[in-house]
């Protein structure tokens, strides 16, 4: 799934996610590409995203980076989520180390590649550039592939792989 414009010539909209994350949404962050072990997020600045500099919160780059790593890492199972398939497992961040070169100003584009993949493990590095195309942050990462993650009490929460259709009172019995 690789997005970068349309026969037109203009800017295609953004994907979905492969997996619904109520943070990123929250961000607004959107995905623009997603392909061959690489991935490709934009976001627009906003004033929730600032810190007291008034340029992006070194959190909102992170998380820029911690997205585009993790997309990567899952894109070589992209063509399973396209084909509805639930194989696709999760990622979980093991690690992850970032510098910041310059402030983040204006809207920002991370992009995210895959290095090398075990059965269980990737290994990715991320990009964070501001409207001009300057480097603003680099990250490299470690992530696990997970089909469910153990939470409290020895629970297993399954992979959220697509956008809950309705909000309830919590009651799933059909």
């Amino acid at each position: 799934m690789s997005l970068t414009t349309d026969q037109a010539g203009s800017a295609a909209p953004p994907l979905s996610f492969p997996a619904h994350i109520p943070f990123v949404e929250a961000l607004g962050i959107e995905l623009w590409a997603l392909d061959n072990g690489s991935a490709e997020l934009r976001l627009k600045l906003a004033p929730e995203h600032l810190n007291t500099w008034q340029v992006a919160h070194g959190g909102v780059s992170m998380t820029l980076l911690d997205v585009a790593m993790a997309m990567a890492a899952r894109s070589g199972f992209a063509s399973g989520h396209a084909a509805g398939l639930p194989e696709s497992p999760g990622v979980a961040t093991i690690e992850m180390k970032t510098s910041f070169t310059r402030p983040g100003e204006g809207a920002l584009r991370a992009t995210g590649k895959l290095l090398h993949r075990s059965m269980t493990l990737a290994f990715c590095e991320g990009s964070v550039f501001d409207d001009e195309g300057r480097l603003c942050a680099h990250a490299t990462g470690t992530f696990k592939y997970l089909k469910a993650l153990p939470t409290r009490g020895r629970h297993l929460n399954p992979l959220n792989p697509t956008k809950p259709t309705a909000v309830g009172n919590g009651d799933t019995s059909s």
